[in-house]
Order: structure tokens, then sequence, then C-alpha cells
């Protein structure tokens, strides 16, 4: 039979599935990407928002530092400058055609925002305010850092995101709020929809649609310190990989150089473009070791390692694993002014005031540069290279476009994402326009997905969720973290393998339907288990050093061998690779250095 609208089924393989929605975009994910699509696309067609949080809850809402566009509100900028600092903070891995399209667009993107009504931080001429940032430089990195950042004090996706909420709501699109996605729905190369789990009532909702797209977001939860939100679980790639459908650059995962100390809440880049300074434990600037040029605002994967190697050679403060971010020279004016949030964030946690003392600082797991691959207008490619699949559509940090290749300039995600969902929900209109109809739903749309959560429900095993978690977050953080090497990977295969025995042998204490947090962290550690293998075993292939990914046993980029991206599938528990070129049009690859 095919699945018709409305309508109730009341059991499928013994899980209720509860009902049927129907609407012409169904978007996962309330982040700048999803709901930027959503603004878009919302102009003519109708359009759905599954959110497994509220949805100005998203993750977006936790950056802080700025967006990144060449507007040359307080002095000389232009996009080709944006665009080498984006090339060479890539290590030369971005797709240069890609990056082009993102430094040209961002002017546009940002006065967009303001003309929505984002709240930006002002100059004395009322312009948007722009600050210094990591990596960002003008005269194609020659004449010193550049005002490039965006900012609304240090909240910046905080009010980018609001905005859009405010804007979803005016143009009437819907809402589904706690809902967690478990499954797409793609036959004969075409995506029809997906199904998903109703957190707070339970039960197992089909939605059916025209077009599909994912903003769901990274998955830094992997890591045991993470400047991520509880929800960064990776559940799109999950869904992906599920779906037969290969993921790009995995190797590729970003530590951001300045996360509280053990708690890996961000202090963002901003602290340093507005002047903050490292120190070790010795009372050193230490960056003048690894970046004499660029100091505190060289690049973050540089900064990061540079941190690390500090810690590792025993000079963290006190010799234990943290050094110090100093504001105090700025002043409490200052401070209070420009980054009154990272004062809250330290006192609250660390009970540390800026203003007098230091905050102590660590790496913390902070973005994915790999994700889903797409073509340049959002499109998810069957094959990785060419080959859409009909209908469906990724943007934001769980895409793979690429414009960050092996390292992520800051300012640039917040960018990334809107950009690139704003592209989504144009590409979806001219879709759309072009095919009105719904295609049928296959008969057993929900059966997979249905398995999955009666197996978890039903399960009798020994195993607890929180401790699988646990250990897979300090394995990945010490043997896939910043640096990494052929023994710690080839172990950590194994390990892995073995955290997937575990899983398939878990208990849930809570068999209930309504609110089972048990039963929404047990898919999410699914989702976890399935896209880490594919970290390690590219980083364990990638016989190089470069961008985020640092191979101590092959400290230097190769780019004879190495040029290219990286695209992995996963079947029946076995990864297999495939490769394909990175884009260069102006830019040639040379050595990288601050």
């Amino acid at each position: 039979m095919t699945i018709k609208d409305p309508e109730t089924i009341h059991d499928v393989e013994g899980v209720p599935v509860h009902n049927v929605h129907r609407h012409d975009v169904v978007i996962i994910g309330a982040g700048l990407a999803g709901m930027r699509a959503a603004v878009e696309a919302s102009d003519e067609f109708d359009v759905a928002v599954i959110s497994k949080v509220f949805p100005t809850r998203s993750h977006s809402g936790a950056a802080q530092g700025g967006i990144a566009a060449s507007l040359a509100n307080e002095e000389e900028d232009h996009w080709e400058w944006h665009m080498f600092d984006t090339v060479k903070g890539s290590d030369y891995l971005g797709d240069q055609d890609v990056i082009e399209t993102l430094v040209k667009e961002a002017p546009v993107v940002v006065r967009e925002f303001e003309h929505f009504g984002a709240p930006f931080s002002r100059t004395s001429e009322g312009r948007i305010a722009q600050r210094l940032f990591g990596g960002h430089t003008k005269d194609f990195g020659r004449g010193g850092p550049v005002l490039r950042a965006c900012y609304g004090v240090d909240r910046t996706g905080h009010v980018l995101l609001h905005t859009l909420y405010e804007v979803c709501v005016r143009n009437q699109v819907r809402f589904y709020s706690e809902f967690h996605a478990l499954s797409l729905i793609i036959e004969d190369g075409e995506c029809r929809g997906v199904v998903a789990w109703d957190i707070v009532n339970g039960g197992v909702h089909v939605f059916h649609a025209k077009t599909v797209m994912f903003g769901t977001g990274g998955y830094g939860k992997v890591f045991k310190i993470t400047s991520n939100a509880l929800a960064n679980t990776g559940d799109g790639l999950g869904m992906v990989l599920r779906a037969g459908l290969p993921l790009e650059d995995m190797e590729f995962v970003q530590f951001h150089p300045t996360g509280l100390y053990l708690q890996g809440i961000l202090v963002s880049e901003a602290a340093r473009g507005e002047g903050g300074h490292l120190i070790n434990g010795k009372g050193e600037r230490f960056m003048e070791k690894y970046a004499p040029d660029k100091m505190e605002l060289a690049p973050r994967d540089l900064v990061s390692r540079s941190i690390q190697t500090e810690i590792n050679e025993g000079r963290g403060i006190n010799g234990e694993a943290y050094v110090y971010i100093d504001l105090r020279h700025l002043g409490k004016e200052k401070i209070m002014h420009q980054l009154p949030q990272i004062h809250e964030l330290a006192w609250k946690f660390l009970h540390v005031d800026c203003v007098t003392d230091p905050i102590p600082i660590q790496p913390t797991g902070h973005y994915s540069m790999g994700g889903i691959p797409t073509d340049i207008d959002g499109r998810v490619l069957l094959d990785g290279k060419q080959i859409p699949v009909k209908g469906f559509y990724a943007g934001g940090e769980c895409a793979c476009v690429s414009v960050h290749g092996a390292n992520r300039l800051g300012t640039n995600s917040l960018l990334e994402a809107s950009l690139f969902g704003r592209r989504c929900g144009k590409s979806i209109i001219r879709y759309l326009r072009e095919n009105r109809e719904f295609s049928d739903l296959p008969a057993d749309a929900a059966v997979e997905a249905i398995k999955m959560v009666k197996r978890l429900l039903s399960s009798d095993g020994d195993e607890k969720i929180g401790k699988i978690r646990e250990d897979l977050q300090v394995m990945m953080t010490g043997k896939c973290g910043i640096f990494r090497n052929e023994k710690q990977l080839g172990d950590l295969k194994k390990e892995l393998r073995k955290l997937e025995e575990r899983y398939a042998n878990v208990r849930l204490d809570d068999k209930s339907e309504t609110f089972n947090t048990d039963l929404l962290e047990a898919l999410e550690l699914g989702n976890m288990l399935e896209f880490s293998e594919l970290i390690v075993e590219g980083a364990y292939a990638r016989k190089e050093s470069r961008g985020a990914h640092s191979r101590t046993d092959f400290p230097d980029r190769d780019d004879g061998e190495w040029l290219k991206h990286t695209l992995a599938w996963k079947k029946d528990g076995k990864i297999s690779f495939d490769y394909k070129p990175v884009t260069i049009t102006r830019f040639q690859p040379k050595e990288r250095k601050y």
C-alpha cells in the first residue's frame, strides 16, 4: 500500500505511528542554516522545521565573536583578501570556487540580517561594527590584521538566531519542536520525507515532503572537552550513513584554542580579537614562538596546537593542563562593553573575575569541517561528486561544500550557515517550481526507524548508555584529538568496534514513550558511534598533517599525495573510501606561515 495523508497508523512492527504530516519543505534543525533556508523558502511554499530543542535553543546561538564580511565599515577591505585568508586558512583544501562565492555574497547576507532587524553593535557613525579575528588579514596577508568580523557584542549567534526565528514566525513557518529525526525516506534516488520521534508525547511521526533539508549541526559531543551543546550528536550524519550516502572529510575536526578549563565552554576568539594575551606557566606570551607575526590572532588550528604543546611539555599553569587568557590589561570598561558574556561565563563556571584575574583555558572540541557532501546550491550528492539526490539538501555545519577545507577561520561559520542556508532556500524554490506534486511514500517508509526504536525500548542487556558515551568521549579525545598517530588511531579503531558491540547489549531503564530521555540518549549514541569510526578511519588513512589534522608521525603536509577530499561510506559495518580533487582557481598551494 501507499501511505496517504492525513492518516493515523496505529501500529507498525508493534510501535504506534501517530501521524503522517505533509509539507512542501521539511527542514531538520532550527539553527542558522535551517531557519535561514526556511525564511527564504517560506516566501512561496509551505515550510516545516523539525528540531529536537526549542528553535532559539539551537547551538548557533552559542556562537559569540562575529560573522565575517568585507564591509570595510572602518577600514579598507576587499572580498579577494577574505578569499585568500579563507583559502590559506583551509591549508589549501578548501574548494576555491565555493570560497569565492562565500566571500562575494557575505556582505549581502550581513546586510539582509541588518534589514531583518538584527541588533549589531555599531560604530560611532552608526555602521555595523567590525573587530579583529584570527587569520583575517589585508593585502593578501602582507598588511596585518583587518577588521572583518561583524558582531553583536559577544552574543552574535544569539542575536542572529533570534532574528531569524522572528522572521520565520512572521512567515508562518510551522515548527515541530522536540522531535528527534530517526531516518530518511529515499526511494529511486529521491528524498520523499523523514521519520521522527515525538520526544514529549512519544510515538513515531512520518513527514511527507517534496523536499528535505538537513541543518542538523555539528557533532562535538563525541569529545570529552567540547564547546558544543548536549544536542550536538551528529544525528544528521548518522541518518545519511544509514541511507547509504557518503560523508566527506570527516578527519578534519577543529579544536577551538580557548575553552574554559574542564568545562569546554567557549571563550570567544573575540577575547583575543579585542587584545587578550595567552600566557603559559612561565608567564610568557608563548605565541611569539609559534606565530611571531600574528601572535594570538593566528588561525585556530595553529593556536590550539601551540597551547597543547605548551601543556604537553610541562609549561601549563602550575604544570596542569591549562594556560591563561589574560584580559586584565583591557580594563573593566572595555571588558564589560565588548565582552560581557565572557565575563559572565568565567565568573559563573570558574568563579574567575576576568577584570582582575586571568581565565584558565584549554583547547576544546568545537567544529566539524567535514560532513554531508553537497554542491554549491546545497544539493546532497549521491556519489559525493556530481549526482544529486533529488529533493535533498544540506547546509551549515552538518554539510561539506567545502569552504573550510582542513581548518575553518573564525567568523566564517555563522557566515557559512547563513549564506548556504540562504542558497539552499533559493535552490529549493527553483526545484519546487518545477516539481509541484508529492511523490508517493513507500509503504515501509517508517519500518526501519520503528525497528530501531522497538529494539531499544525492549533492550534487556547489561550495558549503560552513559558509560558507553563517556568511554567514547575519553577515547576520541585521547587518541583522535589535536594530535594523532598511527598506533593511537589503530588502537582506537579496535576500541570503537568494541563500543559498537557493547551498544548492541544496552539496557534502557525507562521503557515508557513519554519524554523518555533514556531513549533519546540511546538514539544519539547510536549516531555518534556510526560516524566516529569514519573520523578515525579517515585520520588513519591520511598520512600527512594538514590544518586541524595533525599526525605526529607524518608532521608535514603532502600535496603530492593528499591534496584531495576524502569520501567515506559505511555499509554492513565496513568502511570504504573514495577521493575527489580540490578545486583550485586563484591561489596555488604554498607553505602556510603566520
